[in-house]
């Protein structure tokens, strides 16, 4: 009965320490208002950035190498993956991709 008593007072003051909000939590603007309106949340990035960022993001997609666009056939069709870990991509693509045989 003793050790419920103690562990009793341990846990409350436990949860006092953790709990307990200090007046510099109070002071702060996020406490009342915890949501920024979207001219104050975006004010720290720079729309030109964001937009360059993109643009060169969809040249890049536009221009690929042809043995990237190559790889990424062969990615997408099972077997020549499998082909492709034992004897490279490109022997893989050639496999699989290369000239069609017509009867």
């Amino acid at each position: 009965m003793r050790t419920l008593i103690v562990l009793t007072l341990l846990a409350v003051l436990v949860m006092a320490a953790t709990c307990y909000e200090s007046r510099e939590s109070m002071e702060s603007d996020e406490y009342l208002y915890p949501f920024l309106n979207r001219r104050r949340a975006s004010d720290f990035i720079q729309a030109d950035t964001r937009l360059r960022a993109i643009t060169q993001e969809r040249i890049r997609e536009r221009s690929k190498a042809h043995q990237e666009h190559q790889r990424e056939l062969c990615e997408d069709y099972y077997p020549c993956e499998m082909y492709a870990f034992r004897h490279g991509y490109a022997a893989a693509y050639k496999h699989y991709f290369g000239r069609r045989r017509t009867k």
